[in-house]
């Protein structure tokens, strides 16, 4: 007689069948890649700095001016590698962006006003304060540049508490989320209303219309992520001609992505439980299953199910959350971090205003923002902290935020158009701050734990 295979419940699982059988939450699983892709994020900023200060640094800047050609009958697109990454890989990283904004603002820790009033108030001081402090350090002449130092960067952010492990409460991590996303929002709209040139009208009315039929895929229950993809590039090809920048585009078409599931929830389970005790039954000793026509049909079925349960936002974010950590800003970072340093004049840089003020907003203004406001809610306005949380984590949390790296990166890309000296100050300014930010908060939460305990 044919000895049957041991079932799962009587032998030890293998590695893949662990992964399979382990159920991770969306936050846990967030967190895990957001912590992962910032060592690759660290790695791409590091390979970018030693090509542009090495004998390739000539190669480098090639790669990145080459230009690459798109046209279509009589109509064309040509922009350098950087141009494309900037204007258009980004898009994507703006539209998951987006994705993260509507998702905390209906289920996440936005959504409840008595949960959300504390990181959204630490987050506008975090923001506020940093640019107060770059405007008083630079004169007119370098004044664009205020928005730099008020963007967070949440992998690395979020890379560095976790490295803390158990020594910092959990609740610390959803603290900085909401706080990093509510940054995140504030970016987007500091993009939309300060840094965009001059508006062309006709290609702002294709936006709007573009606006309105993402709108009616929604209303009608569209759910196939297609409609929305090729209405998005339209819209992000019209704000390309617009003045404004194209990668709002991202953000705009993430707003429109239903958020809603076509299943309830008892019902599903009623469902799959059906299905599944049909795929048990259909099972066939000793054939594989690509020979079973009834087992097949029954995962088909209950991958049916499974995407009429999950949101398409819910799903679109986790499908595309892995390709923006670990390909779109690991290449942002290669194209934009080529920092190339003059050590004869480094003195003369770190003094610059520019530099300076994103010193000074990131590190130091991130800190007064963020722990200030907090402070403030919690002793005389009695805002609740997150459970396990205390004042002193804030401190902490504060300075991990001036890690401002992707998003300060691409906004000093905009501030300085056209003046590569300004920007010089603007990335270095940046570098430095991520650094003394990350080390120091990193630090004074690890310490933190000790004195506590």
């Amino acid at each position: 007689m044919k000895k049957q295979p041991a079932s799962c419940s009587d032998r030890p699982l293998s590695r893949w069948e662990k992964a399979f059988t382990r159920a991770s939450t969306p936050i846990e699983k967030f967190v895990h890649d957001e912590a992962t892709s910032s060592l690759l994020l660290m790695a791409c900023a590091i390979l970018a700095m030693v090509l542009a200060n090495s004998g390739l640094a000539a190669w480098y800047d090639t790669i990145l001016h080459t230009k690459i050609s798109l046209t279509a009958g009589n109509y064309g697109l040509s922009h350098t590698i950087h141009h494309w990454i900037n204007d258009g890989l980004m898009a994507l990283f703006f539209f998951v962006v987006g994705l993260e904004i509507k998702r905390e603002v209906l289920v996440g820790e936005l959504a409840d006003m008595r949960h959300a009033i504390l990181p959204v108030t630490a987050a506008l001081g975090g923001m506020v304060v940093p640019a107060l402090i770059y405007a008083a350090i630079n004169s007119e002449s370098t004044a664009n540049g205020w928005a730099i130092p008020m963007a967070t960067d949440i992998a690395f952010a979020i890379g560095a508490l976790v490295l803390l492990g158990n020594r910092v409460p959990k609740a610390l991590m959803g603290f900085l989320l909401a706080l990093a996303i509510v940054d995140d929002l504030g970016a987007v709209l500091v993009i939309a209303f300060f840094y965009t040139s001059q508006i062309i009208w006709p290609a702002l009315a294709v936006v709007a219309i573009c606006f309105i039929l993402l709108l009616i895929c929604n209303l009608v229950g569209l759910r196939s992520p297609l409609p929305y993809f090729l209405i998005g590039g339209i819209l992000w090809l019209a704000l390309l001609q617009s003045g404004v920048h194209a990668t709002l585009a991202g953000v705009i078409t993430a707003l429109t992505v239903p958020a809603n599931s076509k299943c309830s929830p008892p019902l599903f389970c009623d469902h799959m439980t059906n299905l599944l005790e049909k795929f048990s039954r259909s099972a066939q000793p000793g054939k594989h299953i690509m020979e079973n026509s009834a087992q097949q049909a029954a995962l088909r079925a209950m991958e049916n199910s499974a995407q009429m349960m999950e949101a398409p936002l819910q799903r679109l974010e986790h499908s595309l959350h892995l390709w923006v950590s670990f390909f779109i800003v690991p290449i942002f970072a290669l194209a934009n971090a080529g920092i190339h340093i003059d050590f004869a004049s480094l003195n003369a840089t770190m003094i610059h205003p520019v530099t300076l003020g994103v010193i000074g907003g990131l590190v130091v203004g991130k800190t007064i923002g963020i722990f200030g406001i907090s402070a403030l809610l919690v002793k005389f306005f009695h805002i609740p902290l997150p459970k396990g949380v205390r004042l002193t984590h804030l401190v902490g949390v504060s300075l991990l935020a001036g890690i401002g790296f992707t998003m300060s990166i691409f906004i000093g890309d905009l501030a300085f158009t056209g003046q590569p000296e300004l920007l010089l100050n603007a990335k270095i300014g940046v570098v430095v701050a991520s650094l003394l930010a990350g080390i120091s908060g990193w630090l004074w939460l690890y310490l933190c734990k000790k004195d506590e305990g």
